[in-house]
Protein backbone atom coordinates (compact mmCIF):
# COMPACT_ATOMS: atom_id res chain seq x y z
CA UNK A 1 0.00 0.00 0.00
CA UNK A 2 1.33 3.43 -0.92
CA UNK A 3 1.98 5.87 1.89
CA UNK A 4 -0.47 8.38 0.41
CA UNK A 5 -3.26 5.87 1.07
CA UNK A 6 -2.16 5.49 4.71
CA UNK A 7 -2.09 9.28 5.00
CA UNK A 8 -5.58 9.63 3.56
CA UNK A 9 -6.76 6.99 6.02
CA UNK A 10 -5.26 8.95 8.90
CA UNK A 11 -2.80 6.19 9.78
CA UNK A 12 0.22 8.43 9.17
CA UNK A 13 0.47 12.22 9.21
CA UNK A 14 3.30 12.74 6.76
CA UNK A 15 4.85 10.98 3.79
CA UNK A 16 8.37 9.66 4.42
CA UNK A 17 11.47 8.67 2.50
CA UNK A 18 9.63 5.47 1.62
CA UNK A 19 7.83 7.69 -0.89
CA UNK A 20 10.54 10.20 -1.78
CA UNK A 21 13.54 7.86 -2.15
CA UNK A 22 16.20 10.53 -1.65
CA UNK A 23 19.63 10.33 -3.22
CA UNK A 24 21.95 9.15 -0.44
CA UNK A 25 24.55 11.72 -1.49
CA UNK A 26 22.45 14.39 0.25
CA UNK A 27 24.09 13.21 3.47
CA UNK A 28 27.52 13.96 2.03
CA UNK A 29 26.53 17.53 1.17
CA UNK A 30 26.71 16.78 -2.56
CA UNK A 31 23.66 18.95 -3.28
CA UNK A 32 24.42 21.68 -0.74
CA UNK A 33 26.16 24.97 -1.53
CA UNK A 34 29.78 24.66 -0.42
CA UNK A 35 29.54 27.65 1.93
CA UNK A 36 26.94 25.75 3.96
CA UNK A 37 29.37 22.85 4.29
CA UNK A 38 32.18 25.17 5.36
CA UNK A 39 29.88 26.87 7.88
CA UNK A 40 28.95 23.48 9.34
CA UNK A 41 32.63 22.72 9.93
CA UNK A 42 33.30 26.13 11.50
CA UNK A 43 30.25 25.98 13.77
CA UNK A 44 31.13 22.47 14.84
CA UNK A 45 34.56 23.77 15.86
CA UNK A 46 33.63 27.06 17.55
CA UNK A 47 29.86 27.32 18.23
CA UNK A 48 28.51 23.81 18.41
CA UNK A 49 26.44 24.29 21.57
CA UNK A 50 24.26 27.09 20.19
CA UNK A 51 20.63 26.35 19.39
CA UNK A 52 19.28 28.19 16.35
CA UNK A 53 15.81 28.58 14.88
CA UNK A 54 15.66 28.59 11.09
CA UNK A 55 12.50 30.04 9.56
CA UNK A 56 11.20 29.65 5.98
CA UNK A 57 8.90 31.95 3.98
CA UNK A 58 8.14 33.20 0.48
CA UNK A 59 6.59 36.36 -1.00
CA UNK A 60 3.42 35.35 -2.86
CA UNK A 61 -0.11 34.15 -2.33
CA UNK A 62 0.42 30.49 -3.05
CA UNK A 63 -0.53 26.85 -2.48
CA UNK A 64 2.13 25.31 -0.26
CA UNK A 65 3.69 22.03 -1.28
CA UNK A 66 6.85 20.18 -0.30
CA UNK A 67 6.50 20.17 3.48
CA UNK A 68 6.22 16.39 3.79
CA UNK A 69 9.27 16.05 1.57
CA UNK A 70 11.29 18.54 3.61
CA UNK A 71 10.39 16.88 6.90
CA UNK A 72 11.32 13.49 5.46
CA UNK A 73 14.61 15.02 4.28
CA UNK A 74 15.39 16.24 7.80
CA UNK A 75 14.40 12.93 9.38
CA UNK A 76 16.63 11.09 6.91
CA UNK A 77 19.76 13.23 6.78
CA UNK A 78 19.99 15.53 9.82
CA UNK A 79 22.27 14.41 12.62
CA UNK A 80 20.16 13.31 15.59
CA UNK A 81 16.89 14.29 13.87
CA UNK A 82 14.84 13.46 16.94
CA UNK A 83 16.58 16.34 18.75
CA UNK A 84 15.18 18.85 16.24
CA UNK A 85 12.02 20.76 17.01
CA UNK A 86 10.09 21.20 13.77
CA UNK A 87 6.90 23.15 13.20
CA UNK A 88 5.26 23.17 9.80
CA UNK A 89 2.18 23.91 7.75
CA UNK A 90 0.81 21.16 5.48
CA UNK A 91 0.89 20.46 1.77
CA UNK A 92 -2.12 22.12 0.19
CA UNK A 93 -2.35 24.99 2.68
CA UNK A 94 -3.02 28.43 1.19
CA UNK A 95 -0.23 30.77 2.24
CA UNK A 96 0.37 34.53 2.14
CA UNK A 97 3.45 36.66 1.45
CA UNK A 98 6.04 36.45 4.25
CA UNK A 99 3.98 33.88 6.17
CA UNK A 100 6.19 31.46 8.08
CA UNK A 101 5.60 27.95 6.72
CA UNK A 102 8.30 26.03 8.57
CA UNK A 103 10.64 26.45 11.53
CA UNK A 104 13.48 24.16 12.57
CA UNK A 105 15.16 24.51 15.95
CA UNK A 106 18.33 22.68 16.90
CA UNK A 107 22.10 22.74 16.65
CA UNK A 108 23.00 24.39 13.34
CA UNK A 109 25.70 21.90 12.43
CA UNK A 110 23.20 19.03 12.52
CA UNK A 111 20.87 20.37 9.81
CA UNK A 112 21.97 23.79 8.52
CA UNK A 113 23.73 22.42 5.44
CA UNK A 114 20.28 21.35 4.16
CA UNK A 115 18.98 24.93 3.96
CA UNK A 116 19.40 25.33 0.20
CA UNK A 117 17.98 21.89 -0.53
CA UNK A 118 14.93 22.74 1.59
CA UNK A 119 14.48 26.06 -0.22
CA UNK A 120 14.65 24.27 -3.55
CA UNK A 121 12.11 21.61 -2.61
CA UNK A 122 9.61 24.15 -1.31
CA UNK A 123 10.16 26.48 -4.28
CA UNK A 124 9.61 23.90 -7.00
CA UNK A 125 6.76 22.03 -5.36
CA UNK A 126 4.92 25.21 -4.35
CA UNK A 127 5.42 26.80 -7.77
CA UNK A 128 3.95 23.79 -9.58
CA UNK A 129 1.09 23.37 -7.10
CA UNK A 130 0.24 27.07 -7.33
CA UNK A 131 0.43 27.13 -11.13
CA UNK A 132 -1.89 24.13 -11.33
CA UNK A 133 -4.27 25.59 -8.76
CA UNK A 134 -4.54 28.82 -10.76
CA UNK A 135 -5.16 26.94 -14.01
CA UNK A 136 -7.78 24.70 -12.39
CA UNK A 137 -9.46 27.80 -10.96
CA UNK A 138 -9.43 29.43 -14.40
CA UNK A 139 -10.98 26.28 -15.85
CA UNK A 140 -14.02 26.84 -13.64
CA UNK A 141 -14.62 30.46 -14.66
CA UNK A 142 -17.66 29.46 -16.73
CA UNK A 143 -19.36 28.14 -13.61
CA UNK A 144 -18.58 24.51 -14.42
CA UNK A 145 -15.29 22.91 -13.41
CA UNK A 146 -13.47 21.57 -16.46
CA UNK A 147 -10.88 18.83 -16.16
CA UNK A 148 -7.20 19.77 -16.33
CA UNK A 149 -4.66 17.16 -17.45
CA UNK A 150 -1.07 17.72 -16.31
CA UNK A 151 1.05 17.13 -19.45
CA UNK A 152 4.46 18.34 -18.31
CA UNK A 153 6.48 15.29 -19.35
CA UNK A 154 8.18 16.94 -22.35
CA UNK A 155 8.86 20.30 -20.73
CA UNK A 156 11.47 19.34 -18.15
CA UNK A 157 13.96 16.64 -17.23
CA UNK A 158 12.25 13.29 -16.65
CA UNK A 159 13.73 13.00 -13.14
CA UNK A 160 11.35 15.74 -11.94
CA UNK A 161 8.16 13.93 -12.89
CA UNK A 162 7.27 12.20 -9.62
CA UNK A 163 7.58 15.32 -7.50
CA UNK A 164 5.95 17.57 -10.08
CA UNK A 165 3.08 15.13 -10.45
CA UNK A 166 2.51 15.13 -6.70
CA UNK A 167 2.59 18.93 -6.64
CA UNK A 168 0.13 19.03 -9.55
CA UNK A 169 -2.14 16.70 -7.59
CA UNK A 170 -1.95 19.04 -4.58
CA UNK A 171 -2.83 21.91 -6.93
CA UNK A 172 -5.92 20.14 -8.22
CA UNK A 173 -4.98 18.32 -11.44
CA UNK A 174 -7.07 15.14 -11.64
CA UNK A 175 -5.19 13.41 -14.47
CA UNK A 176 -1.54 13.21 -15.48
CA UNK A 177 0.36 12.05 -18.52
CA UNK A 178 2.89 9.54 -17.14
CA UNK A 179 2.97 6.80 -14.54
CA UNK A 180 5.92 8.55 -12.88
CA UNK A 181 3.84 11.69 -12.29
CA UNK A 182 1.42 9.55 -10.31
CA UNK A 183 4.03 7.57 -8.37
CA UNK A 184 3.77 9.42 -5.05
CA UNK A 185 -0.01 9.62 -4.96
CA UNK A 186 -0.94 6.18 -6.17
CA UNK A 187 -2.64 6.55 -9.56
CA UNK A 188 -1.69 5.71 -13.15
CA UNK A 189 -0.85 7.90 -16.11
CA UNK A 190 -3.52 8.51 -18.73
CA UNK A 191 -3.51 9.36 -22.42
CA UNK A 192 -4.59 8.10 -25.79
CA UNK A 193 -2.64 8.71 -29.00
CA UNK A 194 0.23 10.94 -30.16
CA UNK A 195 0.73 12.30 -33.65
CA UNK A 196 3.28 9.53 -34.23
CA UNK A 197 0.55 6.90 -34.19
CA UNK A 198 -1.42 8.65 -36.90
CA UNK A 199 1.74 9.20 -38.95
CA UNK A 200 2.38 5.45 -38.89
CA UNK A 201 -1.06 4.97 -40.43
CA UNK A 202 -0.20 7.47 -43.18
CA UNK A 203 -2.40 10.18 -41.72
CA UNK A 204 -5.50 7.97 -41.74
CA UNK A 205 -7.21 9.01 -38.51
CA UNK A 206 -9.89 6.34 -38.76
CA UNK A 207 -7.42 3.48 -39.19
CA UNK A 208 -5.25 4.74 -36.34
CA UNK A 209 -8.26 5.12 -34.04
CA UNK A 210 -9.53 1.67 -34.97
CA UNK A 211 -6.14 0.14 -34.15
CA UNK A 212 -6.14 1.96 -30.82
CA UNK A 213 -9.63 0.71 -29.96
CA UNK A 214 -8.77 -2.88 -30.85
CA UNK A 215 -5.57 -2.76 -28.80
CA UNK A 216 -6.99 -0.94 -25.77
CA UNK A 217 -10.72 -1.79 -25.78
CA UNK A 218 -11.18 -0.84 -22.11
CA UNK A 219 -10.00 2.75 -22.62
CA UNK A 220 -12.31 5.64 -23.30
CA UNK A 221 -11.83 6.35 -27.00
CA UNK A 222 -10.44 9.84 -27.60
CA UNK A 223 -9.08 10.63 -31.07
CA UNK A 224 -6.34 13.16 -31.83
CA UNK A 225 -7.76 15.09 -34.81
CA UNK A 226 -5.29 17.83 -35.83
CA UNK A 227 -2.68 15.69 -37.63
CA UNK A 228 -3.99 16.74 -41.07
CA UNK A 229 -4.74 20.29 -39.88
CA UNK A 230 -8.44 19.73 -40.59
CA UNK A 231 -10.00 19.03 -37.21
CA UNK A 232 -13.66 19.27 -38.19
CA UNK A 233 -13.34 16.94 -41.18
CA UNK A 234 -11.34 14.38 -39.21
CA UNK A 235 -13.55 14.66 -36.12
CA UNK A 236 -16.62 13.90 -38.20
CA UNK A 237 -14.82 10.97 -39.85
CA UNK A 238 -14.14 9.28 -36.53
CA UNK A 239 -17.54 10.22 -35.10
CA UNK A 240 -19.33 8.68 -38.09
CA UNK A 241 -17.19 5.55 -37.82
CA UNK A 242 -17.26 4.94 -34.07
CA UNK A 243 -20.53 6.59 -33.02
CA UNK A 244 -21.23 6.21 -29.31
CA UNK A 245 -17.87 4.52 -28.76
CA UNK A 246 -16.12 7.80 -29.47
CA UNK A 247 -15.92 9.69 -26.19
CA UNK A 248 -13.86 12.67 -27.27
CA UNK A 249 -11.61 14.40 -29.76
CA UNK A 250 -8.41 16.29 -28.96
CA UNK A 251 -7.18 19.40 -30.78
CA UNK A 252 -3.48 20.20 -30.59
CA UNK A 253 -3.09 22.50 -33.59
CA UNK A 254 0.25 24.30 -33.78
CA UNK A 255 0.18 28.01 -32.98
CA UNK A 256 1.83 28.61 -36.36
CA UNK A 257 -0.93 26.94 -38.42
CA UNK A 258 -4.40 27.96 -39.60
CA UNK A 259 -6.83 25.06 -39.73
CA UNK A 260 -8.18 24.19 -43.17
CA UNK A 261 -11.69 25.01 -41.97
CA UNK A 262 -10.81 28.69 -42.14
CA UNK A 263 -9.12 28.31 -45.51
CA UNK A 264 -12.43 26.92 -46.81
CA UNK A 265 -14.38 29.67 -45.07
CA UNK A 266 -12.23 32.74 -45.50
CA UNK A 267 -15.23 35.02 -45.03
CA UNK A 268 -14.94 34.23 -41.32
CA UNK A 269 -11.47 35.73 -41.09
CA UNK A 270 -10.48 39.24 -40.14
CA UNK A 271 -11.63 39.72 -36.56
CA UNK A 272 -9.57 37.15 -34.63
CA UNK A 273 -6.26 35.31 -34.67
CA UNK A 274 -7.03 32.11 -36.62
CA UNK A 275 -3.84 30.26 -35.67
CA UNK A 276 -3.67 27.24 -33.42
CA UNK A 277 -6.50 26.06 -31.20
CA UNK A 278 -8.69 29.17 -31.14
CA UNK A 279 -12.17 29.80 -29.78
CA UNK A 280 -13.82 30.10 -33.21
CA UNK A 281 -12.43 26.72 -34.27
CA UNK A 282 -13.74 25.05 -31.13
CA UNK A 283 -17.18 26.63 -31.56
CA UNK A 284 -17.28 25.45 -35.19
CA UNK A 285 -16.25 21.92 -34.18
CA UNK A 286 -18.88 21.75 -31.46
CA UNK A 287 -21.57 22.90 -33.88
CA UNK A 288 -20.48 20.40 -36.54
CA UNK A 289 -20.56 17.49 -34.08
CA UNK A 290 -23.92 18.52 -32.62
CA UNK A 291 -25.54 18.97 -36.02
CA UNK A 292 -24.76 15.34 -36.86
CA UNK A 293 -25.97 14.01 -33.52
CA UNK A 294 -22.60 13.63 -31.80
CA UNK A 295 -23.25 15.91 -28.84
CA UNK A 296 -21.85 13.19 -26.54
CA UNK A 297 -18.36 13.66 -28.00
CA UNK A 298 -16.27 15.81 -25.68
CA UNK A 299 -13.67 18.31 -26.82
CA UNK A 300 -10.15 18.22 -25.36
CA UNK A 301 -7.71 21.02 -26.20
CA UNK A 302 -3.95 21.26 -25.70
CA UNK A 303 -1.01 23.21 -27.04
CA UNK A 304 0.20 26.38 -25.35
CA UNK A 305 -2.60 26.72 -22.81
CA UNK A 306 -1.96 28.67 -19.63
CA UNK A 307 -4.02 30.37 -16.93
CA UNK A 308 -4.88 33.52 -18.90
CA UNK A 309 -5.76 31.67 -22.09
CA UNK A 310 -8.00 29.23 -20.24
CA UNK A 311 -9.61 32.11 -18.35
CA UNK A 312 -10.41 33.81 -21.66
CA UNK A 313 -11.88 30.63 -23.13
CA UNK A 314 -14.06 30.05 -20.08
CA UNK A 315 -15.29 33.63 -19.81
CA UNK A 316 -16.33 33.48 -23.47
CA UNK A 317 -18.13 30.17 -23.06
CA UNK A 318 -15.90 28.24 -25.45
CA UNK A 319 -17.24 24.64 -25.38
CA UNK A 320 -14.11 22.90 -24.09
CA UNK A 321 -14.51 19.92 -21.77
CA UNK A 322 -10.88 19.25 -20.85
CA UNK A 323 -7.65 21.26 -20.98
CA UNK A 324 -4.28 19.61 -21.44
CA UNK A 325 -1.59 21.89 -20.00
CA UNK A 326 2.18 21.44 -19.92
CA UNK A 327 5.00 23.96 -19.88
CA UNK A 328 3.15 26.84 -18.19
CA UNK A 329 2.64 24.69 -15.10
CA UNK A 330 6.37 24.15 -14.62
CA UNK A 331 7.42 27.79 -14.32
CA UNK A 332 9.39 28.23 -11.11
CA UNK A 333 8.17 31.63 -9.95
CA UNK A 334 8.05 31.20 -6.17
CA UNK A 335 11.29 31.30 -4.21
CA UNK A 336 11.64 30.35 -0.54
CA UNK A 337 14.12 31.80 1.90
CA UNK A 338 15.50 30.21 5.05
CA UNK A 339 16.80 32.55 7.76
CA UNK A 340 18.32 31.94 11.16
CA UNK A 341 16.20 34.25 13.32
CA UNK A 342 16.83 33.06 16.90
CA UNK A 343 19.90 31.92 18.81
CA UNK A 344 19.27 30.20 22.11
CA UNK A 345 15.72 31.56 22.05
CA UNK A 346 16.73 35.20 21.56
CA UNK A 347 16.28 37.37 18.48
CA UNK A 348 19.31 37.24 16.19
CA UNK A 349 18.66 37.82 12.51
CA UNK A 350 20.17 39.82 9.69
CA UNK A 351 18.79 43.31 9.03
CA UNK A 352 15.34 43.13 7.48
CA UNK A 353 14.52 39.74 8.95
CA UNK A 354 12.81 38.84 12.21
CA UNK A 355 11.15 35.92 13.88
CA UNK A 356 7.58 35.75 12.61
CA UNK A 357 5.65 33.19 14.69
CA UNK A 358 2.69 31.57 12.97
CA UNK A 359 -0.01 30.03 15.20
CA UNK A 360 -1.08 27.78 12.30
CA UNK A 361 2.18 25.81 12.39
CA UNK A 362 1.82 22.28 13.73
CA UNK A 363 4.54 20.55 15.72
CA UNK A 364 6.00 17.59 13.88
CA UNK A 365 6.25 14.58 16.15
Amino acid sequence: MKEIELKLQGKIKRLTNQTFKFDERVKDGWFSAVYFLKTRDIVNKYKKDNIVTMQFFQKNHAVLCGTDEVIALLKTFADNPDDLEIYSLKDGDKISPFETVLTITGQYQTFGYLEGVIDGILSRRTSVATNVYNVVKAASASGKQKQVIFMGDRDDHYITQAGDGYAAHIGGATAQATHAMNEWWGKHGMGTMPHALIQLFNGDIVSATKAYQETFPEDELVALVDYNNDVITDSLKVARTFGKDLKGVRLDTSRTLIDQYFLRNQHLLGTFDPRGVNAELVFALRNALDEEGYSHVKIVVSGGFNESRIQEFEENGVPVDTYGVGSSLLKINIGFTGDNVLINGKHAAKAGRRYRPNPLLEKVE
